[in-house]
């Protein structure tokens, strides 16, 4: 990769990881279109490393709000940990039950199976992209109708299961799917965003030692480990950095559309883009 590689991937991370129209999908379309192997052990560290961007970026941007809402005294941070907690034990259960049968299943008979196996797959981003676009649409609709609701265990519990759905899948909007969920279970918009995205920083520490130990292993072997983790270092720190700035931008972005009722367009691009992405995986077979 080349500095030009590393600051398109980092913007494109950026805006589209905290917009709901998966990151992944647009970052692994476009390391396609500069012959980039989206599968490699090095893609998905550089990939994960820029999601650690975003991550700082979520957490400098919500900060004052979750201050107010859920650090405000010591009875309302343990109900927040509370709902985060189910959220996130759902998550796990369903995201790692998904990715056994998946590894397990759909790859029986095949030597080292791993989901990471699907993160090329045009059909499954697809697929996920047109999916969470009608979720979008759907909750936008229902995003108008009646008094919202307080977040619960419930909505918690739902919010969680979704989100464990998304995981083994690219072109799945975390974000998205998510967002879409607390609407749809009548939560107000801006709840919905700020608990969406408080499960993400937790969810992201989990992911980047996960692959930085896949990536660890991949490399055991070699003599020359420790020069190869140095080389495919800097490219993911100087990504990270790129993806905290388009970061920021992304989020207030996101946030006008909620607050001004354009929820849906996220809906109807990620629609297009889903055959969008089945097009160009046509042309570069």
């Amino acid at each position: 990769m080349n500095f030009f590689h590393i600051l398109l991937l980092a913007i494109v991370q950026g805006v589209c990881e905290l917009l709901p129209i998966s990151s992944s999908a647009h970052v692994i379309i476009a390391e396609k279109l500069m012959g980039l192997d989206p599968t490699s052990p090095e893609m998905t560290l550089f990939l994960v490393m820029l999601h650690t961007g975003t991550m700082f970026a979520v957490i400098v941007y919500f900060w004052k709000s979750w201050k107010e809402r859920y650090f405000a005294s010591s009875k309302m941070f343990w109900q927040f940990a509370k709902l985060v907690s189910v959220s996130t034990i759902f998550t796990g259960i369903i995201g790692l039950t998904l990715k056994a049968l998946i590894e397990r299943v759909m790859f029986h008979g095949s030597a080292h199976a791993e989901i990471e196996q699907l993160f090329g797959n045009a059909y499954v981003m697809a697929a996920g992209l047109a999916t969470v676009g009608v979720m979008i649409i759907i909750s936008a609709k229902q995003q108008s109708i009646g008094a919202s609701k307080d977040l619960g265990i419930k909505e918690s519990a739902w919010i969680g299961v979704i989100q464990g759905i998304c995981l083994p899948f690219r072109g799945f909007s975390r974000s998205g799917s998510t967002i879409s969920t607390g609407l749809l279970l009548g939560l107000d918009k801006m709840r919905a965003e700020e608990f969406s995205f408080a499960l993400a920083v937790v969810l992201t520490p989990a992911v980047i030692l996960k692959e930085l130990y896949r990536l660890i292993k991949s490399q055991e072997h070699s003599l020359l480990a420790a020069n190869n983790l140095f080389s495919i270092a800097w490219p993911s720190l100087a990504g990270m950095l790129f993806s905290f700035v388009a970061g920021l931008l992304a989020l207030r972005w996101l946030s006008r559309w909620l607050e001004h009722g354009r929820w849906h367009f996220f809906g109807y691009y990620c629609i297009g883009a889903s055959i969008t992405v089945l097009i160009v995986d046509h042309f570069l077979r």
